[in-house]
């Protein structure tokens, strides 16, 4: 049995897709855009102000679920620009001071509105 999960608290899906998914004790998150919830608009500035809306916004989907950062195990990052890995890293980094999860990061051509970075979401209980 799945269990979807949304909250106002993070952009709302744009297309045919769930903020997140639970199944089995594991959430799925969709990838997030730094979007700011409550303007409908992705936030100014560079790559550190986005990554931090980012992870509000997947700490937002965590919360509704009944997670924690702390429950997470796999992120995926997609970048627009490899050259803001360190910049990026720098930001998600403070999110995960213990036991950090497993991570994939790599450059992509394009990510949905023009955004710096993507991050998708795996966590479980």
């Amino acid at each position: 049995m799945q269990k979807i999960i949304s909250t106002d608290k993070a952009p709302k899906a744009i297309g045919p897709y769930s903020q997140a998914v639970e199944a089995r004790g594991m959430l799925f998150i969709s990838g997030q855009v730094p979007v700011d919830p409550e303007t409908g608009k992705v936030v100014d500035g560079g790559i550190k102000e986005q990554t931090l809306q980012v992870m509000k916004n997947i700490g937002a989907i965590l919360s509704e679920a009944g997670y924690s950062y702390s429950d997470v195990i796999k992120s995926t990052c997609m970048l627009s620009d490899i050259a803001n890995f360190k910049a990026m890293n720098e930001v998600y980094g403070s999110f995960y001071n213990e036991n950090p999860p497993a991570r994939a990061a790599f450059a992509v051509k394009d990510l949905p509105l023009g955004v710096l970075v993507e991050i998708e979401t795996v966590a479980a209980k």
